[in-house]
């Protein structure tokens, strides 16, 4: 099984390190939407070098499963694991085959339906989902925000990363290249254009209801180090997105 970040996996390790949104935006927001997690049984998809996993377990989640198509990405994880033990299982697979791993609490995902290059492709992680999350229990990602308008990619360029498209109308399918500088090089890989209702739909077909996007935020110390104006592009245009959504509990016999 091969994955683009077999061969990236290093430098995109070094983005979550090196890049202030992803510290003190995509972190801060994703952590605060998940919220409190003690006790909780958590499956974290697309999990890459298992960031976000250590994260919940070490706040107190009582059991972490992380599942990402990459073997190099997974690879990193459980070295991370031999390291610092936590009790995290990993396994490498393609969430659209993923199969019923177990019944949790919450799924997680980071930047996971971006990467369905059609409907039926987003019909298939969302049904995965569905299968490994208890009725009542929640499903929250971080996803690329298909409302962005295409007019504004350029003005996110500071944060270190851009997006850019090849075709000037945006359909089912769509790429978007996503360009990441670290250090002195760059890396890219493709994300592919549905749209937020899209999404939802699919949702609503495996029997999620409550579903809800939600801005990012910055964190103080955000704030402090790089002062209100350095953000105010990133908040103002919104290049991604908190998703939230609620399994339903099964109909009455």
């Amino acid at each position: 099984m091969s994955s683009v970040y077999d061969v990236i996996a290093e430098d995109y390790k070094k983005s979550r390190e090196q890049l202030p949104f992803r510290r003190y935006v995509e972190e801060y927001t994703y952590m605060a939407a998940i919220g409190d997690v003690t006790g909780k049984t958590i499956l974290d998809l697309a999990c890459g070098e298992g960031l976000y996993s250590r994260e919940l377990k070490r706040r107190g989640a009582a059991k972490v499963v992380g599942v990402d198509l990459s073997p190099a990405m997974i690879a990193f994880a459980h070295k991370e694991e031999a390291r610092a033990p936590l009790g995290i299982e990993y396994v490498v697979e393609d969430v659209r085959k993923l199969g019923r791993l177990g019944d949790f609490d919450l799924v997680v995902a980071s930047y996971l339906l971006n990467y369905s290059r059609s409907s039926e492709e987003l019909a298939e992680m969302c049904a995965a989902i569905a299968a490994n999350l208890r009725p009542g229990g929640r499903f929250i990602t971080i996803n690329n925000n298909a409302e962005q308008p295409v007019s504004t990619f350029e003005k996110i360029s500071k944060y270190g990363f851009t997006k850019s498209v090849h075709t000037p109308a945006l359909r089912e399918g769509s790429e978007i290249t996503i360009r990441i500088r670290i250090e002195d090089r760059e890396i890219s890989f493709e994300n592919y254009y549905l749209t937020n209702e899209c999404c939802e739909q699919a949702l609503r077909a495996v029997g999620f209801h409550s579903i809800r996007w939600q801005p990012f935020r910055v964190s103080p110390a955000g704030i402090q180090e790089k002062g209100e104006e350095f953000w105010r592009d990133f908040l103002d245009h919104r290049p991604i997105l908190v998703l939230e959504a609620t399994r339903g509990a099964p109909p009455e016999r």
